[in-house]
């Protein structure tokens, strides 16, 4: 479902003459349905950058990152949005919505994309924020006025109400207590079982250990020179 081949990044710094700085090369992976798979590595070793190559962030200068039948390095915008829609649903450590749309809709989003009709959109967005405990109360709000923890389960929400084919997770359990990040795990492993291949990053190791089938240490793509 994700199969990265011979994978590069560097980035210029436009700043500083044009220098090019390499990141990343000769990464290899892939994730199969069904399968989660960890990013393991020190700080700045590549972790994030990688998943932001996937989801289509950043443009790889080389190699392949297939995520379904598209080939993300080589994709035109159209072809990003249309795999972020459908395909590759993207769990981040941040919430990022328009101002003013009520919770509800907010997690509702990704179905309402998709033509899926509003009620049962709907529904699936409540049933998940009961999941993660957020207070009916708070739906009709915007998530934009909530805590970090708050916004930070809503994201999760978000994340999960469509049963994309393929996720990326960036720290999902961080930050959460014990009774949100049991909720979180056990949607981690929801969508594993109905085939989803997820490709995240766990700094909690026992989540790590439990969600993950294997871990990929991405210290190995980093140049050389880089290093």
């Amino acid at each position: 479902m994700i199969r990265i081949e011979n994978l590069s990044k560097s980035f210029t710094l436009h700043n500083q003459g044009g220098a090019v700085i390499p990141v990343m090369a000769g990464a290899a992976l892939a994730v199969n349905p069904g399968e989660c798979v960890g990013l393991t590595g020190q700080s700045g070793a590549g972790k994030s950058t990688l998943m932001r190559m996937v989801c289509g962030n950043y443009l790889a200068a080389g190699g392949r990152l297939v995520v379904g039948d598209l080939d993300v390095v080589r994709a035109e915008p159209r072809q990003i949005i249309a795999l972020r829609r459908h395909t590759l649903g993207y769990v981040s450590q941040f919430l990022r919505v328009v101002p003013r749309v009520p919770t509800l809709d907010v997690v509702a989003e990704p179905l309402l994309a998709i033509g899926t009709p509003a009620e049962p959109a709907r529904e699936r967005a409540a049933c998940l924020l009961q999941r993660l405990n957020i207070p009916e109360r708070l739906w009709s709000l915007s998530p934009t006025t909530f805590s970090g923890g708050e916004q930070q389960r809503v994201n999760i929400a978000r994340g999960f109400a469509h049963a994309f084919p393929a996720l990326l997770l960036d720290e999902p359990t961080a930050s959460l207590d014990a009774a949100n990040r049991e909720v979180v795990l056990t949607l981690i492993e929801e969508a594993r079982a109905r085939g989803a291949a997820i490709l995240g990053i766990f700094h909690d190791e026992g989540a790590r250990a439990r969600v993950c089938d294997r871990l990929v240490d991405v210290t190995g793509f980093t140049p050389r020179a880089a290093a």
